[in-house]
Order: C-alpha cells, then sequence, then structure tokens
C-alpha cells in the first residue's frame, strides 16, 4: 500500500485521486474551501463535461501537443468518462455541437458525483490546505516542511494561472521549477480579443450569427471561423473569437477580417443588393440595407466602404457598390491585443510535454512524480474537450502512480 499525494482539488486532481486510491492511501491537498471550485463558474455554471463526438475526432479540437493526449484520450475516453459518471448517479444530456452537461443544467451536481467517488475510494480530502513547498529526500516526497509529511508519489494538478479568484494562481510551475523541470512560456487561451477601432461604441452589445472570422498573415488566410460572435466595448468575443484567441495567442503581425454574410460569395451578394436597391430605389442608402444587416452595423460599413450614407440609391455606382460588397465580405478588424490572462477560460503553456511520459504522465527526470490537467502545456477548444482532457490525464496519472 502506497501513500500518494494530490495537489489540487480539480477535475483532473479528483478523478487522479479517485484511481490511485484502489488500495492506496491518498490524500488530496486544496487550498480552496470546497473542490471543484473552478467548475462551478464552467460552462455558464452548467458545466460541459465532454463531449459526444469519436475519440478520434477529438484531436482536431486541439491545437497545440495533441500527439501528447492519445494514450490519455483512448485509455480513458469520452464514453468511459460518462459512463463513470453515470455509474454514480449523474445523469446527463447531450447539446449542439455534441456537448455533454448535466441533465440538471447544475455544475454543483457534477462536483457532488466527483466528491462522492471520492468518498466510495476513501480518499482524505483536505480543504484550505495550501501547499507551500515540495520537494523529494531519498524516496519520499514531503509536503510543506513544518508539516514534514512524506508520500511515495505525487501528483500535480493544481491547473492553470486564468480565473485566479478560483486559485489557479501558478503553483503547479513553481513546483515544476523546484524539480528543475521545465515549464513552456504562459499565453491566455480562449479569452476576448481586444480591438482599437472607433466603431466600438456604437456596435457594443450586437450578436452576430452565422458569420466568419479570419485570421491573414501576408495575405493568405490561415484561420477561418465559423459561428457566433458579440461585439462589446472593448472588442469582441464569442464562440468564434474564443477559438481564433487560442491560435493567434503566439503570433505577429496578422489581420482580422469578419465576413458578415459567409454564405453568399461576391457575385451572389452583389445581386442580392442589387435586389434591395430595387426596392428601395428611391430612398437614402443607409436605410436600403436594414433587411441585409444588423441596422447598427450599416452606418459602419458604409463608413468603411467610403460610401457617403446620405446618397440615394439611384446614385451608387457599380464602383460603389464593389466597395460595399468587398467590406461586408471583409470587414476589417484592427487588432489591439487579448484580455488579460485571468479573463481567459483556459491556461496556454505550462509543463512541458517533452519532459512527462505520455503513457504515465509521469516526470521524466523525477520518479513518482506526476502531472495532469490543465497544468501541462495541452489545450483544446471549447464543446467539453478541455474537460475530457483533464479527466483523462488524471486518470493515468493516478492509475500509474497507484501501480504498486
Amino acid at each position: 500500500m502506497k501513500n500518494i499525494a494530490v495537489i489540487g482539488g480539480g477535475p483532473s486532481g479528483m478523478m487522479a485521486a479517485y484511481f490511485a486510491a484502489e488500495g492506496n492511501n491518498v490524500t488530496i491537498f486544496e487550498k480552496n474551501e470546497k473542490l471543484g471550485k473552478k467548475l462551478f463558474i464552467t460552462g455558464k455554471g452548467r458545466c460541459n463535461i465532454t463531449n459526444e463526438k469519436e475519440i478520434s475526432e477529438f484531436f482536431e479540437e486541439v491545437p497545440r501537443n495533441e500527439k501528447f493526449l492519445y494514450s490519455a484520450f483512448y485509455s480513458f475516453s469520452n464514453l468511459d468518462l460518462i459512463k463513470l459518471l453515470n455509474s454514480y448517479g449523474l445523469k446527463m444530456k447531450s447539446e449542439r455541437g455534441g456537448r455533454i452537461f448535466p441533465s440538471s443544467d447544475k455544475s454543483s451536481d457534477v462536483i457532488a458525483t466527483y466528491i462522492k467517488m471520492l468518498k466510495d475510494r476513501n480518499v482524505d480530502v483536505r480543504l484550505n490546505s495550501e501547499v507551500k513547498s515540495v520537494k523529494k529526500n531519498l524516496e519520499y516526497f514531503i509536503i510543506n516542511d513544518n508539516f514534514e509529511e512524506k508520500f511515495d508519489s505525487l501528483i500535480i494538478a493544481t491547473g492553470g494561472y486564468s480565473y485566479r479568484a478560483t486559485g489557479s494562481t501558478g503553483d503547479g510551475y513553481k513546483f515544476a521549477r523546484d524539480f528543475d523541470i521545465n515549464v513552456e512560456k504562459l499565453y491566455p487561451a480562449l479569452i476576448p480579443i481586444e480591438l482599437s477601432d472607433e466603431f466600438l461604441d456604437d456596435l457594443q452589445g450586437i450578436s452576430l450569427k452565422n458569420v466568419s472570422l479570419s485570421v491573414k498573415q501576408n495575405g493568405k488566410v490561415i484561420s477561418e471561423e465559423f459561428g457566433e460572435m458579440l461585439f462589446s466595448h472593448f472588442g469582441i468575443t464569442g464562440p468564434i473569437v474564443l477559438r481564433t484567441s487560442s491560435k493567434i495567442n503566439r503570433m505577429n503581425k496578422f489581420k482580422l477580417y469578419l465576413d458578415l454574410k459567409p454564405a453568399l460569395d461576391f457575385e451572389t451578394l452583389d445581386s442580392r443588393i442589387l435586389r434591395d436597391f430595387e426596392k428601395f430605389k428611391n430612398k437614402e442608402i443607409k436605410n436600403a440595407l436594414f433587411e441585409l444587416l444588423p441596422k447598427k452595423l450599416v452606418p459602419v460599413i458604409l463608413k468603411i466602404a467610403d460610401i457617403d450614407e446620405s446618397m440615394t440609391v439611384n446614385q451608387v455606382t457599380r464602383a460603389d457598390r464593389n466597395k460595399l460588397v468587398h467590406s461586408i465580405k471583409e470587414m476589417p478588424l484592427t487588432y489591439k491585443g487579448l484580455l488579460d490572462i485571468n479573463a481567459a477560460i483556459i491556461t496556454s503553456g505550462g509543463v512541458s510535454v517533452k519532459e512527462i511520459d505520455p503513457s504515465t504522465m509521469e516526470s521524466k527526470k523525477v520518479k513518482g512524480l506526476y502531472f495532469c490537467g490543465e497544468v501541462l502545456d495541452v489545450e483544446a477548444f471549447t464543446g467539453g474537450f478541455n474537460m475530457q482532457i483533464a479527466n483523462s490525464t488524471g486518470y493515468i496519472a493516478g492509475v500509474n502512480a497507484g501501480k504498486k
């Protein structure tokens, strides 16, 4: 029987503790007053547990170090996670995009299920227990010098550096560096984008559906996301913005463009505008585009196209129309930056996967030391994929730390 310590009571830590506790003594050290604090706010308080896609499709949702997760995903898949949580009484449902949520829409029910699992395995959960230091003395890991508690194996599941109010303050990175383990530079991921355009005040609060946000570098489209987004006082947010942010957080010298009518090519859009102009031929152009675009967007697009909004429709030239079509299909957005990392859903960067065995989550340098979850340099897009990473890597770490 081994004594195993887990630092961090998030999903990866709880899952690691559950599987490590089979035949072993396991202690979770959690700095917060309750377990799974970050889970309470995920999925807008509903907790997107995983996704029902084929596990082979998960790798397409991981923009960084996806190959590292091969063993984790296939050893403990989304179906395995659903089956396990179901066996402890958690009922789930599927929504748009294959997202899996608790049937109750309450993240608290997910956390209660994890707690039930830990009690079932007699895991010693210590709340309000911040770990200040970790070291290894010969065979044993020692947690906090003043406690001098010894453990055979140590699992670090402290999360990233975003949402610091939930306790994600980067402790795991410090512990890794204390063991001379490399930590890759940290970046915000799944985060709103700041813009410096003058029209932001006019567009604040406008929600757009079925639009496309693209990233161009040297005139070439390197990323394109289709779906929903929202204009805010600082810039843009929403699903396609969050996905895009994870692609540009390490990039320099690129341009952002918004296609307001991605379903229509230039020629088809031009024909559509001609029909509207015929319908409103005696009106000013600013009053002839309301069926095509949201009202607040019309003056902004006309300004971008350099068209006088008081011009009557019958005065619009073909050249003016071409500029209008181009502005609708490629509305330029002036990138200012990403919001502070504390606003990020997840942290990009972290403990280098080159130093971790992907089949065990054990450090290649320090025997008996394991890492799992967001503390690792892995990340995914929204849709339940980051939760699956947490649970899959937690499973791998727990099972291997618990082996005799």
